[in-house]
């Protein structure tokens, strides 16, 4: 039996999974299949879609917008809130990086030890472990 990976999902990655989209690396679909990992759900996630579909950034995600909480419960994810902590490291990278959801993304996959599932290779300048 491998090693139980924690894993928290970049909003991209999420959103693929849950399409079914082979635009997810193959190491990616694999860790996220297997019921021994814990994958988790950032409440970033659910504000980035909730916003960018409520600006029409993403027309297609009127399901995700208004049933994610159940989709997330349905494949066993497990919610990630936003804690004080993540948003105090998230407003004081030194990076440049503007995006407020990934910035707290990053925090949390950094304050909580947890490898974030995304392609984002700009992550990598935060020091996150990412799982591709």
């Amino acid at each position: 039996m491998g090693r139980r990976l924690r894993l928290l999902f970049d909003t991209h990655a999420l959103i693929w999974w849950l399409a079914g989209s082979s635009s997810l690396s193959m190491a990616a679909r694999a860790a996220i299949a297997n019921e021994d990992n814990e994958v988790f759900v950032s409440a970033a996630s659910a504000m980035e879609i909730s916003t960018k579909f409520r600006l029409g950034k993403l027309p297609e995600g009127s399901l995700l917008a208004t049933n994610l909480q159940e989709y997330v419960e349905e494949q066993g994810f497990r919610e990630l809130p936003i804690g004080i902590a993540h948003g105090m490291l998230a407003g004081n990278f030194q990076i440049a990086h503007k995006d407020p959801f990934d910035r707290l993304l990053i925090a949390q996959s950094l304050s909580e030890g947890i490898p974030l599932v995304s392609n984002e290779t700009l992550f990598d300048g935060f020091g996150v472990t990412r799982l591709w």
